[in-house]
């Protein structure tokens, strides 16, 4: 071309150029493009041979691309020459620009290494710069942007006229290379980004199936399901519920959304759901319904958290466990309570006395003492009536089976005298006052102030373990009716012609009354204080916050409570009640207090027969 004026060469060559330039835009993928930069080289810079050899990945180069000649094509493409011999080449013969020139005198040597070789025949050269079949040009791509990294290699050869490229012929293939490297890296990074685009629509259709599973399993889960908040000043404001959940609390979703889960809960549970939501864990609590009840569930958190801003909102899991929680408050009720009867058994009764009593230092030698004292202060075995009994006075007021008031059937009315009949030789006691009740619910763990006996940590009530500087001991009161002293009075209970109904009617008899004897004894004491069935038809009533005479007057009305008939398919029995009183002191063991009840029982016992046969 350039044995042509100059002036000419120069504007053909730039006609050249630029159409085959504009062609490498129109290229859609990477495969087109490294085709069309083949095809520009050969259709319009005037080479019969043209090879595009691509970085990969790792290093080596590979044929990618190849124009010319079909049967070369089908040779070498696809094939993989080593990075280190190609870096080989470029570091060998002339340096035309950024064009690498090895003529035949010096490329022999590379006829035998791993680079993809395609040669043609012909004649040796007749003038210094015709061109050699064995000749070599290679036009190195590198990256836009000023860098040096290697993207790949266009080998050309058999020029058209069989001369070597001149100047300007080299200037156009440098030129060339260089607008094929930006629009190989454009290719490229078309590739990624449809790649990226093809990635992320994938994504996004597994996010959107993900949500929507989400969704369906939330909205339709069986059991209740709630997003919450998390953080800032709307700290567990509910954000989403289920169906689920607002049926079991009977509240519309838009009605929920306007509470947080701090503003459903029992008062008793906030410091667990507190907890709860701080640890993203599982607890058991109760929610308010829309009709104020209070239902059991139990509450699972997972916290959901952003990898950036830190934890999210709480998913938590509503499940209901009412009925769990019946049956177990019904089998700890069974475990604690006389299936008869439903009275504390004796298990419970003793658990209940036991959280009362302690060991105070010096318990064991207090103990007996204290025993002792108890008796001395209410006429025990030793210094009571006589033959050990106890009389009018040593009892407080307990008077003989037979000779007390009788009961109108009401709780803390006055009590009329019994009807006697002429000749019974019973006399009937005049009225007295009624029976005060108690105000505040029973609390076991209380003392007559008021104030909780145990307070302070350590405290288990199942065991009565208790720290000692935290215990109000519990006391007897003195022995003089008047000082006003009070304490934990222990009356024992046994029925007296119990064993002959029994015997007479049949056990259904005998269990109807025990069940009404119950219910009579449960009537005729305060809400705070227990009545026990301590088995057979022996019961314990144990009354805190009383006097000696109270004692005794609660004794005298529970035993006329028991005395009126009681009709029983059809048939009217009757029995009586032999009442001991015990007190329980700290020093003292639950054993020891229920005996002593038990032995003051007998001694009334065995003085009402004393009575009856000096009557009779």
């Amino acid at each position: 071309m350039e044995t042509e004026s100059e002036p000419y060469v120069r504007l053909a060559t730039l006609r050249q150029l630029h159409d085959v330039v504009g062609e490498l835009n129109t290229a859609r993928s990477l495969a087109d493009t490294l085709q069309t930069v083949a095809d520009g080289i050969v259709k319009g810079l005037g080479y019969e041979l043209a090879c595009v050899n691509l970085v990969q990945p790792d290093g080596d180069l590979v044929v990618a691309a190849f124009s010319g000649n079909t049967a070369a094509e089908a040779l070498i493409t696809g094939r993989v020459g080593a990075r280190a011999s190609w870096e080989r080449r470029l570091s060998m013969g002339e340096t035309w620009g950024e064009l690498r020139y090895i003529p035949h005198t010096e490329g022999w040597i590379l006829l035998e290494d791993d680079v993809p070789q395609w040669y043609t025949e012909g004649p040796d050269p007749r003038f210094e710069d015709e061109w050699h079949p064995q000749d070599r040009l290679y036009a190195p791509m590198y990256a836009p942007g000023g860098g040096r990294e290697l993207l790949g290699v266009i080998s050309v050869d058999r020029p058209r006229g069989g001369r070597r490229p001149g100047p300007w012929g080299r200037e156009a293939l440098q030129m060339y290379a260089s607008q094929a490297a930006i629009a190989i890296s454009n290719a490229r990074l078309r590739a990624n980004m449809q790649r990226a685009l093809v990635r992320l629509e994938r994504e996004q259709q597994a996010l959107r199936a993900s949500e929507e599973s989400f969704r369906q399993a939330f909205e339709y889960a069986p059991s209740g399901m709630a997003i919450a908040e998390m953080g800032g000043d709307q700290h567990g404001r509910l954000l989403r519920t289920n169906d689920a959940l607002c049926r079991l609390l009977g509240r519309s979703a838009s009605a929920i959304r306007r509470y947080s889960f701090s503003d459903l809960v029992h008062p008793e549970d906030i410091g667990t759901l507190l907890r709860t939501s701080a640890e993203g864990g599982r607890a058991e609590l109760r929610l308010a319904r829309r009709d104020s009840t209070y239902v059991w569930v139990s509450l699972r958190n997972s916290v959901v958290a952003d990898t950036t801003d830190g934890p999210r909102f709480l998913l938590t899991h509503v499940e209901d466990i009412e009925e769990r929680k019946r049956n177990e408050l019904q089998l700890a009720h069974r475990a604690s309570h006389d299936s008869l009867t439903g009275l504390p058994n004796s298990a419970e009764l003793r658990a209940r006395l036991s959280a009362r009593l302690c060991e105070r230092p010096g318990a064991i030698s207090v103990r007996e003492s204290a025993v002792q004292a108890v008796d001395k202060a209410f006429g025990g075995y030793e210094g009571g009536g006589p033959n050990g009994a106890y009389d009018e006075g040593g009892y407080g007021g307990v008077v003989p089976y037979g000779q007390g008031p009788g009961y109108n059937g009401t709780s803390g009315a006055a009590y009329a005298p019994v009807p006697t009949s002429p000749g019974s030789g019973y006399e009937p006691y005049e009225p007295y006052e009624p029976y005060e009740p108690y105000e505040r619910p029973y609390d076991p763990y209380a003392d007559p102030t008021g104030e909780r006996a145990f307070q302070g940590d350590g405290f288990d009530p199942s065991s009565g373990v208790v720290p000692l500087d935290h215990h109000v001991h519990t006391v007897a009161p003195g022995a003089d009716p008047d000082d006003g002293s009070k304490g934990l009075a222990v009356l024992f209970c046994d029925l007296d012609g119990f064993k002959s109904i029994n015997d007479r009617f049949g056990h259904n008899t005998g269990d109807a009354v025990l069940i009404e004897v119950a219910r009579r004894l449960n009537t005729g004491v305060r809400d705070g204080d227990t009545v026990a069935r301590l088995g057979g038809d022996e019961f314990v009533v144990l009354a805190d916050g009383l006097g000696a005479t109270d004692a005794a007057d609660l004794a005298v009305r529970l035993r006329n409570a028991i005395i009126p008939p009681i009709r029983v398919d059809g048939r009217a029995v009757r029995v009586g009640a032999s009442f001991g009183i015990g007190w329980a002191s700290c020093g003292m063991t639950v054993e020891e207090v229920l005996k002593s009840a038990d032995q003051r029982m007998y001694i009334e016992k065995r003085s009402r027969k004393t009575v009856h046969r000096r009557a009779g």
